[in-house]
């Protein structure tokens, strides 16, 4: 399984909002902006995201989109199904191989469990083994 533009650009969506949750709506221009991505590409992701009502969006002058949940609330999991679809290494049927099933399946549900315990909360406030954040998300006061 490889994660597509989709899944992992509308993590970055996401992650950004988290970034501002209760600072007001963030536009995706700012986004496509700040990542060197596709603001077109951006509005399509968004879609699905606002629908399933993990996003809201704003109207107006200083609109933009803020998240629905607290960061907390929200797993990296349900936005990569969301994006992506069911999460799964290969497809394989009853009729397949007993041990090669057995090891799909475990695979699927590792995967699974990375992704619904990761938060975007905890992704936004990553810290590498020697303490440094993110790159794209460390703030200078």
């Amino acid at each position: 399984m490889k994660i597509s533009t989709k899944g992992r650009y509308g993590l970055t969506i996401m992650m950004e909002l988290a970034v501002r949750y209760g600072e007001g709506p963030t536009s995706l221009k700012s986004i496509a902006e700040k990542h060197g991505l596709s603001e077109h590409y951006l509005e399509q992701l968004v879609a699905p995201l606002r629908n399933a009502g993990l996003v809201k969006s704003v109207r107006g002058a200083y609109g933009g989109y803020v998240l629905s949940e607290p960061p907390e609330d929200v797993t990296a999991g349900r936005v990569i199904r969301l994006l992506e679809g069911p999460i799964s290494p290969v497809d394989f049927t009853e009729e397949d191989d007993p041990a090669k099933r057995d090891l799909w399946i475990r695979i699927r549900d590792s995967i699974a469990s990375v992704l619904d315990s990761t938060t975007l909360a905890g992704l936004i406030s990553y810290k590498d083994d020697e303490g440094q954040a993110a790159p794209s998300y460390m703030f200078y006061i």
